[in-house]
């Protein structure tokens, strides 16, 4: 597997300011296309699933890795199973990095389960 670098962002006293809906669509759009090449960009749509563009469970596995550390996050894989569409993960992770509380259990887990 390929390391990420951590997303760039506007750092405060508090630390990275969380990133808006747009930034983690970006972020989840580049992730896509380094993972899957061969995937069209204008295919990488908020109403597809992962599975939809060709992933397989490998490829969901390392994309949301990908997205998470790009983001600064850490969350359980498990937390994104269930999770119907791009629009969903771009949800959550919007939550997560706003500091709500979101579905999936204590951080440093969350290479343990398997996503949808």
């Amino acid at each position: 597997m390929t390391p990420y670098p951590p997303a760039a962002g506007p750092a405060t006293a508090a630390g990275p300011a969380p990133p808006g809906r747009a930034r983690v669509l970006a972020v989840i759009s580049s992730v896509i296309r380094e993972i899957l090449p061969a995937v069209d960009p204008a295919a990488i749509t908020g109403g597809r699933h992962l599975r939809d563009l060709g992933a397989d469970s490998v490829d969901r596995v390392e994309i949301i890795i990908a997205v998470l550390d790009r983001l600064g996050l850490d969350q359980p894989l498990s937390a994104f199973g269930s999770l119907p569409d791009i629009d969903a993960m771009v949800s959550l992770l919007g939550e997560l990095s706003a500091g709500q509380p979101a579905a999936g259990g204590p951080p440093g887990a969350r290479r343990e389960g398997r996503p949808g």
